[in-house]
């Protein structure tokens, strides 16, 4: 496994060691014990998949109180993931990171709580896992608008399937500081 660091701390790439041959590959998506090793202790209590057309975007969505770190990855089609800094106090609060996950590539992303998480298909389709740290909550539930242009997200569509939710979040400037995790260094 090979963890690799993106422009915002603790936001990770993983990429796991795949074993493959012409009849197929193998890989560990999850292993507490190189997690571990890695500097993440995490434990996942929920996982999800779902399964979207081209050009829908899910997101930016997050939650708190109880908030949920995430390791996402793409079973089936393309993905260009987000994950942005919305922690009150964080020096990177604002800031974003995008990443291609794909069927092929095999990489997953490490989102930690404090984060809000967003992702665009741009295959025919995509099946997306999501295990997550925390249960869903649907009373802390929350979501900053994915096109909020004081994030500066390079989405890599300009007219997006939304679901009816995603087109009425906040801009991140418009969410209370009580309604944001705050930042603990």
């Amino acid at each position: 496994m090979k963890v690799i660091p993106t422009d915002l701390p603790d936001v990770l790439v993983i990429e796991p060691q795949v074993f493959g041959d012409d009849r197929g590959f193998f890989y560990e998506s999850h292993n507490a014990a190189r997690f571990r090793d890695a500097g993440l202790d995490v434990r996942f209590v929920q996982t999800n998949v779902s399964r979207s057309a081209r050009g829908v975007l899910r997101g930016l969505h997050y939650q708190w109180p109880n908030p949920q770190g995430k390791l996402v990855s793409v079973l089936e089609g393309e993905v260009f993931d987000v994950a942005v800094d919305i922690r009150h106090g964080s020096p990177t609060f604002g800031k974003s990171v995008g990443v291609m996950l794909t069927a092929d590539n095999h990489r997953h992303l490490w989102i930690p709580e404090g984060f809000a998480h967003g992702f665009c298909v741009v295959s025919e389709f995509a099946t997306f896992s999501y295990q997550c740290t925390a249960l869903y909550d649907p009373k802390a539930d929350a979501g900053v608008r994915w096109n909020d242009a004081a994030l500066a997200i390079n989405w890599p569509v300009t007219d997006p399937l939304l679901s009816d939710k995603d087109t009425k979040t906040p801009l991140l400037a418009e969410v209370p500081a009580e309604r944001l995790p705050t930042y603990a260094p």
